[in-house]
């Protein structure tokens, strides 16, 4: 099987992957870039195990490993997979995916719902603005129901009753692990406690800011970063190096 792509996104959630979008069209500037979306279905159970199959059967009988990359859910489907079948894996990217890798946003509104005796509807507005800073009245209404969606179509365990546990552990391929240091979810705690796993090829590195979806409000710097680490690994990954362009970004 010979494919026209060399590193694969993994996406699992319909309605929050809209802020992939800005990073991978940066990101296909320079090498093939395919994007993989997992979509549960309402009778399904909420698990990323049938994601990882999936994955498996899309990838089973390509010819050469892949670059593997996702932010939080889509970034812990990924390594799941990568530690499954570490064949299939060129090298893993991880964005705002915590060491323990069921620490995620909906990890942290479960708690809060089950510690405070608070609506459905605050603490998603409290989400919001833990996720993407503070934001318009009208911008806030749609992310509330945008986090609403995703609560019931991502494949997270967590619920109201229980709040669910991976295994922590790294990988045999090159890892990079990406975060932001204003991000309350994988906090820079959080995030460096990959330190316990890392080999000396991976890379840890930090967005100085930018929240939980640091990737869209920094697609460029984030970009350059993970670039520059498939390079590291795979020099003829990129068809165009951008180092060769101006790396000054105006961001707003």
């Amino acid at each position: 099987m010979s494919d026209p792509f060399d590193v694969l996104w993994l996406s699992a959630s319909p309605v929050l992957q809209r802020f992939d979008k800005p990073l991978l069209e940066y990101l296909s500037k320079y090498t093939s870039v395919a994007q993989w979306e997992y979509q549960q279905t309402k009778d399904e159970a909420s698990s990323i195990d049938q994601a990882v199959e999936l994955l498996y059967e899309f990838l089973k009988w390509r010819d050469r490993p892949v670059h593997l990359a996702g932010h939080a859910m889509g970034g812990a489907i990924a390594l799941t997979f990568a530690r499954r079948f570490p064949q299939k894996v060129r090298s893993l990217t991880l964005l705002a995916v915590a060491a323990q890798p069921a620490n995620n946003w909906q990890a942290h509104y479960y708690f809060q719902r089950q510690l405070f005796n608070i609506s459905r509807e605050l603490v998603l507005a409290s989400s919001v603005r833990s996720l993407f800073g503070n934001q318009p009245p009208h911008t806030t209404k749609k992310l509330v129901a945008a986090l609403d969606k995703d609560l019931e179509q991502s494949p997270s365990s967590h619920s109201l009753f229980k709040l669910v546990y991976l295994p922590k552990a790294g990988v045999s391929m090159p890892m990079m692990v990406c975060g932001s240091k204003s991000d309350p979810v994988v906090n820079p705690p959080a995030l460096h406690d990959w330190s316990n796993w890392l080999k000396p090829e991976d890379k840890l590195w930090e967005c100085s800011q930018g929240y939980h979806f640091f990737h869209y409000f920094y697609p460029q710097q984030v970009g350059e970063q993970i670039l520059s680490f498939w390079h590291h690994h795979h020099p003829h990954l990129l068809v165009a190096s951008p180092l060769s362009f101006s790396t000054s970004t105006s961001y707003s």
